[in-house]
């Protein structure tokens, strides 16, 4: 069967009044295109699922992925990543912050830059204060432990090849953050000027405790970083030790100014939180490494694919 040109992902959460012009608009921009649009339904509280379930039917392009709770966003990205036939492949979001004519500008970057994926690089963002915070944040956070490019934004709009889908798609571990697995794959990146808009209806669903998931995902998710740091400071503060043992052996022994009792229990103590914080370090080095490899938790569990029409449970 021949594969789709154009695949277009787009997680859903609360977003029954813009299901109907985003699917509109998306339609309007690929009509030159065989493509698919994929909505994930993250187990919304609202009726998107029945929109989509409409667009289905009322269109054949269109599948319909529902989730039995809520997994998050890039869990549901996952999801719909695995059901795409697209040989280039657009992510973004339900909200039409991100505009479908931006589209093909990112297809078109994308092919002719040769890369593996093309980020949308927003000219003015327009998001809240929280939310730029929690994206600065991340993208240090980025570059610190999974080296990013400078001056490339990691957008949630964005293109990606086939090849890179095919790999990111192998992650089976549960704590998923794409950008951290695109990162790890590959630094073969380009991106696109584009526009970013007010939230077309509703309000946004980014809060301090999904910030705070994001950002616990790629700390600890990607790199075994942290714990080795954790590793040097112990080693640091055991080397200290040992250099404050010296001292004040040698205020006992030589100078004979010391106070009874106080050298030995000085001495102890400094030893043996040194060594204990780099032991828990080292420890915690394996069982990051065992971590990484072995978790098994589900990424996501899919209640019902509707494809093509066809209503029948998955």
């Amino acid at each position: 069967m021949k594969s789709k040109e154009i695949s277009v992902i787009i997680p859903v959460f609360n977003s029954s009044l813009i299901l109907p012009e985003l699917n509109e608009l998306i339609n309007k921009n690929l009509k030159s295109f065989d493509f698919e649009i994929i909505y994930i339904n993250d187990y919304s509280k609202d009726n998107s699922w029945e929109i989509i379930e409409n667009l289905c039917k009322d269109n054949s392009n269109v599948t319909g992925i529902n989730l039995r709770k809520n997994f998050g966003q890039d869990n549901a990205i996952l999801a719909g990543l695995r059901q795409s036939e697209g040989e280039y492949i657009i992510i973004m979001d339900d909200d039409l912050q991100h505009s479908p004519d931006d589209i093909e500008l990112l297809y078109n970057t994308l092919k002719n830059t040769k890369t593996d994926i093309c980020y949308g690089s927003f000219i003015s963002k327009k998001h809240n204060t929280l939310k730029k915070s929690g994206s600065a944040l991340a993208g240090i956070t980025s570059s610190w432990l999974l080296k990013k490019p400078k001056g490339i934004y990691l957008s949630p709009f964005k293109a990606i090849t086939r090849s890179l889908v095919n790999e990111i798609i192998k992650y089976d571990g549960p704590y998923l953050y794409i950008d951290g697995l695109i990162l790890s794959i590959t630094n073969n990146i380009s991106q696109a000027l584009i526009n970013h808009y007010p939230r077309k209806s509703g309000r946004g669903n980014y809060n301090i405790r999904r910030s705070a998931s994001v950002f616990a995902r790629l700390f600890t998710g990607f790199s075994i970083l942290p714990l080795r740091i954790a590793t040097y400071i112990g080693l640091f503060f055991t080397l200290m030790g040992f250099i404050l043992i010296i001292k004040y052996l040698y205020d006992y022994f030589i100078a004979e100014n010391y106070i009874e009792g106080w050298t030995t229990i000085v001495v102890l103590v400094i030893f043996f939180s040194g060594l204990i914080i780099s032991t828990l370090g080292l420890i915690g080095e394996f069982l990051g490494r065992t971590f990484l490899t072995v978790s098994k938790k589900p990424q996501y569990s899919i209640k019902k694919i509707i494809k093509n029409c066809d209503n029948k449970p998955q």
